[in-house]
C-alpha cells in the first residue's frame, strides 16, 4: 500500500511572463496535450498521440447561477510542472502492484476581464491517458457557487465509432459518435482510427456523476452533469479522463488507471477486508442458510449473501433492517438468521445481508454497528439512488460508514466506479453492468468486458446452473470462464442455485427452482482466487473474442470467450514461468460429455515454450488451470 518509490524530477514555474499555452508530455513522450488560454475565446485543450492528432481543440469551462461564464477571455498567469514515478500496493486487486508514473502541470488561469476570476487547470500525461480537473478558485466574500452547465468538450477529428448504453445495466450498441442521442455512460470507447479512446472519470465522491453527449460542434462529445450542483470555494471538480491505447487489451490491462487518480488508502488497519466467492441463499429460510454454508465450506466458497425479503418487503417504507421479518410474499420461512451467522462463523464462511436503499437511508447509523454485532461481515447497498450531487456524497459517505464499522460492501443498480476502492477497500465490488441475471450474450458480455470493465470490478452475477446459461448465454463453460474475466473481489457464483438439502422453499426469486447438481468442473471455481497478482489480455476485439490469463501465487487461470463466430484460439503460453513445468486442467464445451453440463475435462503437462490451440464454436468458452508440478 506505500509508495516503492517517488521521483520527484522537475518542478517549473513562471509568473512574470504570461504564456498563451502549456504543453506536457507523457513519460514515454507518445502522448501530448497542449492547454491554450486566449482573451477573446474560451481556454481549449488537444491531444495528440505519437504525434498524430488524436482530440483537437475542445472547449474548458463552466456556466452557472447568477454569475458569468468562466473559461472564456483567460490567460495563463503561471504554471509549474512535476513528475513522478511511483509503484503503489493494492489491498487486493487484478495485479500485485500498479504504477503511477506521470507528468503534471497546475496551470493557473485567471480572466482578462471584469470579475477578473481565477481557475486552476491540473493536468496529468500518463503513458496510459490524459486525466483532468477543474480547481475552481475563492475571490473575497464569496458564498457557495451553484454551476449549471460543465462545458468540456471531446472534439474527435472524424465521426468515429463508439460502444455505448444508455445506462449502467442497459445494452451496449455501437454508433457513430453523432448518434449518440442522450446521456451515454461513461467509459465511453471510442475507435479513433488505429487507436482507442475511453472517455471518462475519476474520484467521483461529492460531485453529480458525468455522461457524455453529443455536441454542437462535429465529431464532439460534451460533459453532460446529472444535475446542477452547488459548491464552497475553493472547490476542485472529479477527473476527466482520457485513457489511450493500441487495443482493447491495452486499455483493459491498464485498467488501473482511474484508481491512480484517486486517494491512497484511507482504512489504517485492511486485515477485516476479504474478497471471496459467494453465493445467494435464495430460501429466506433457516435450512436453506445452513444448507449454503455446508456447501461454502465444500466448495471452496467464502460467502453467502441474503437477499431481499429477510427483514420485510424491500420497497415498503415500514420494514425495519433492524429486525428479521421474512417477507411473506418471498418465503414463509422460518429464518433464524442469528443461528445461521453464528454457524457460518464456525466454519469460516461470513454473511452478507441486502439491504435496500429505503430502509438504508433512514437507518444506515442504526444497522452498521448492530450487523457487526451480529457478527455480519458486509452489506449490499439495494437500488441507491446515484447520479445527483446529494446521493453521490451520500453514498461514497455510507461506504466510509461501513468502513468504520468494519463492514465490506457491494453496490446494488446503477453505481458506476470511479476509482474510489481505492481509498476505501471495503468497497469490494459493484454492479452498475448488464450482468448475467439479464441473461446477455456472449457477444454482449465480449463487449462489456472492453468498456464497463475499464472503470473496475463488476458484480456480474454468474447464474451457474440456471437454464438461461445453456438457452441464452454460450453454456457452462463461458460461465467458467467469466469468473475469471469478468473482475469482482467478490465473484457472486451461483445467484440462482440451491445446494442438496436446501429447503423446497424458492424464496420469490425467479430462476430459483433447482437444486445443484454437483458436477466435476466446479473444482475450477473452487480452486479459483477472485483476486489476482497479474493480469495479461492476451487477444480481443470488442463484442467478438477475448482471452485473458490470470496468476495468484504459482498457479495461473485462463478464460476465453467466442461471440457470434467460431474460432480457432492458438495460445502461446510464454506468459507462464519460464523454467517451470505444469500441468494445463481444460475445461472445454463437449455437446458428447455424459455430465448434464457438457463439460469436458482434459489434463496435459505445458510449459512457457508450449503452444495450445482449439477450435471454439460460437457462442463459447474455455477455461484453463495451470498447476505447477515442480
Amino acid at each position: 500500500m506505500k509508495n516503492l518509490s517517488l521521483l520527484i524530477l522537475a518542478l517549473v514555474f513562471f509568473a512574470c511572463n504570461p504564456s498563451h499555452s502549456v504543453v506536457l508530455q507523457s513519460p514515454d513522450g507518445k502522448l501530448r496535450v497542449t492547454v491554450t488560454a486566449s482573451d477573446t475565446t474560451f481556454v481549449v485543450y488537444s491531444v495528440e498521440s505519437e504525434e498524430t492528432p488524436l482530440i483537437q481543440n475542445s472547449k474548458l469551462g463552466f456556466t452557472f447561477e447568477d454569475a458569468p461564464v468562466l473559461g472564456r477571455n483567460m490567460e495563463i498567469v503561471s504554471s509549474s510542472e512535476l513528475q513522478v514515478s511511483q509503484n503503489w500496493k493494492p489491498v487486493y486487486g487484478e495485479r500485485a502492484e500498479i504504477p503511477d508514473v506521470y507528468h503534471q502541470t497546475v496551470i493557473h488561469l485567471k480572466e482578462t476581464i471584469e470579475p477578473k476570476r481565477e481557475m486552476e487547470l491540473t493536468v496529468r500525461a500518463y503513458n496510459e491517458g490524459i486525466a483532468f480537473q477543474y480547481t475552481l478558485l475563492s475571490p473575497a466574500n464569496t458564498s457557495p457557487l451553484t454551476i449549471q452547465q460543465e462545458l468540456t468538450e471531446f472534439c474527435f477529428h472524424k465521426n468515429y465509432n463508439c460502444w455505448m448504453s444508455d445506462r449502467a445495466q442497459s445494452e451496449y450498441r455501437k454508433v457513430p459518435i453523432s448518434e449518440i442521442t442522450g446521456p451515454a455512460e461513461r467509459p465511453l470507447v471510442v475507435e479513433a482510427g488505429e487507436k482507442y479512446v475511453a472517455l471518462g472519470e475519476a474520484k467521483l465522491v461529492d460531485f453529480p456523476r458525468m455522461k457524455l453527449q453529443a455536441g454542437g460542434q462535429a465529431n464532439t462529445l460534451v460533459a453532460m452533469l446529472h444535475d446542477s450542483p452547488t459548491v464552497n470555494l475553493p472547490y476542485t471538480t472529479p477527473w476527466r479522463t482520457i485513457m489511450v491505447g493500441n487495443s482493447p487489451g491495452e486499455l483493459l490491462e491498464h485498467n488501473y488507471f482511474l484508481q491512480n487518480l484517486n486517494d491512497p488508502c484511507a482504512i489504517e488497519d485492511v486485515s477485516w477486508i476479504k474478497p471471496g466467492k459467494v453465493i445467494r441463499e435464495v430460501t429466506l429460510t433457516t435450512r436453506g442458510g445452513m444448507a449454503c454454508v455446508d456447501f461454502a465450506a465444500a466448495n471452496g466458497l467464502q460467502y453467502i449473501e441474503f437477499d431481499a425479503g429477510w427483514y420485510g418487503f424491500e420497497y415498503d417504507d415500514n420494514s425495519d433492517a433492524t429486525t428479521i421479518t421474512v417477507d411473506p410474499k418471498r418465503s414463509p420461512g422460518p429464518l433464524d438468521l442469528q443461528k445461521v451467522i453464528d454457524y457460518a462463523n464456525s466454519k469460516n464462511i461470513g454473511i452478507i445481508l441486502y439491504v435496500n436503499r429505503r430502509a438504508l437511508e433512514k437507518q444506515l447509523d442504526e444497522i452498521l454497528p448492530l450487523y457487526k454485532s451480529w457478527g455480519v461481515k458486509g452489506v449490499k447497498y439495494g437500488f441507491v439512488n446515484v447520479g445527483s450531487q446529494e446521493w453521490t456524497t451520500w453514498l461514497h459517505e455510507a461506504v466510509r460508514k461501513a468502513a468504520e464499522n468494519q463492514l465490506m460492501v457491494d453496490i446494488h443498480d446503477e453505481y458506476r466506479p470511479t476509482g474510489f476502492s481505492r481509498t476505501y477497500p471495503n468497497l469490494m465490488t459493484q454492479e452498475g453492468i448488464r450482468g448475467d441475471e439479464e441473461s446477455p450474450t456472449n457477444q454482449h458480455t465480449l463487449t462489456t468486458l472492453f468498456t464497463r470493465m475499464l472503470a473496475g470490478a463488476g458484480d456480474n452475477t454468474i447464474c451457474y446452473y440456471a437454464p438461461r446459461v445453456t438457452e441464452k448465454m454460450g453454456g457452462h463453460v463461458s460461465q467458467l470462464a467469466k469468473a475469471v474475466m469478468m473482475y469482482s473481489p467478490w465473484q457472486f457464483l451461483f445467484w440462482y442455485d440451491r445446494p442438496p438439502n436446501s429447503s423446497d422453499v424458492i424464496g420469490g426469486v425467479p430462476g430459483a427452482k433447482d437444486f445443484i447438481v454437483k458436477t466435476p468442473e466446479l473444482e475450477f471455481f473452487k480452486n479459483m482466487p477472485t483476486v489476482w497478482d497479474e493480469t495479461k489480455v492476451l487477444e480481443g476485439k470488442i463484442g467478438e473474442y477475448a482471452t485473458l490469463a490470470r496468476k495468484t501465487g504459482n498457479d495461473w487461470f485462463l478464460g476465453s470467450l467466442t461471440g457470434e463466430n467460431p474460432r480457432t484460439v492458438q495460445l502461446k503460453l510464454s506468459f507462464l514461468d519460464p523454467g517451470k513445468k505444469y500441468e494445463a486442467i481444460i475445461y472445454s464445451n463437449d455437446p458428447e460429455a455424459e455430465v448434464p453440463t457438457k463439460v469436458r475435462i482434459d489434463q496435459r503437462e505445458v510449459s512457457s515454450d508450449s503452444e495450445l490451440s482449439f477450435d471454439m464454436a460460437a457462442n463459447s468458452g474455455l477455461a484453463i488451470h495451470f498447476k505447477p508440478t515442480y
